[in-house]
């Protein structure tokens, strides 16, 4: 009997401190796992961490390279885009009915809920490429600050006259191991203190890099800008211009890097 009860999906192995009262449905919710306990104010710090990452550091520059009719342009595309894609995950959470439905708790339960086939894989895909396309830049990213800060420390104990060179790959070995670890810590919505703490540090620096650009505007340097972005001959060269184009238009996408984990956010509460 007990083997039969393991092969059906509804049986859940429970140790005895889960029972209160003989009623162990006091710990479950309706889809027979651990009752969740992630609230609004949880999910919100899991969003702002997720949506005011490091990316929205180079959106400066990216309107900079494109101009003021090019990059508000790209900019309200993927904001768009990450609304619409928003919104249909979040409806798609549960499934075949969006209020009492199963509920799917991955990016791939969504699509094998509602596309299955090989379609499941073929978006599995792309979503894995994207999250390494993502990673990627996070480490790039963490990597270029941190020996920025060690440059800056040099600059003020030697001047700047000193070139001051330091590799990144030392730093983008070092984050890479340190994701590695982090990474294998397990249940999403029971990190809701580190992302309370981390959605702290992202209005942190963005104050920051708000602060720092209002004091470089009310210094009185001039600040030439343009709306095409940067000028080809005056500037930059016309190769230099097409490829800093495209890493413009990389640095927004990048900073919308969003939907990806909506549906793992919005299965914590």
């Amino acid at each position: 009997m007990a083997k039969e009860m393991q092969k059906t999906s509804m049986f859940i192995e429970r140790n005895p401190g889960d029972y209160e009262n003989g009623d162990i449905c006091k710990n479950l919710d309706d889809d027979g796992r651990p009752k969740r306990t992630g609230t609004w104010v949880t999910a919100s710090a899991h969003i702002i961490t997720a949506v005011i990452g490091s990316g929205v550091l180079s959106l400066a520059w990216a309107i900079a390279q494109l101009g003021w009719v090019a990059g508000p342009a790209v900019l309200m595309a993927f904001s768009f885009i990450t609304y619409f894609t928003s919104t249909l995950l979040a409806d798609c959470y549960r499934a075949p009915d969006p209020v009492h439905g199963k509920r799917n708790y991955t990016y791939m339960d969504v699509v094998r809920a509602y596309l299955g086939g090989r379609k499941v894989q073929l978006c599995g895909l792309a979503q894995y490429a994207n999250l390494v396309g993502v990673t990627v830049g996070y480490t790039i990213t963490a990597s270029i600050s941190m020996v920025a800060v060690k440059r800056s420390n040099c600059f003020h104990k030697h001047g700047h006259h000193v070139k001051c060179q330091t590799s990144n790959n030392p730093f983008m070995v070092i984050f890479a191991c340190i994701q590695i670890v982090l990474s294998q810590i397990p249940n999403f919505h029971n990190l809701s203190w580190l992302s309370i703490l981390a959605a702290i540090m992202s209005f942190a620096y963005s104050s920051i890099g708000l602060g720092l650009s209002i004091a470089k505007v009310a210094g009185g340097e001039p600040v030439r800008t343009t709306l095409t972005g940067v000028t080809v001959g005056v500037d930059v060269s016309g190769s230099e211009k097409i490829w800093r184009t495209f890493q413009a238009i990389g640095d927004i996408a990048f900073a919308y890097a969003y939907s990806t984990v909506l549906v793992e956010i919005q299965a914590s509460i």
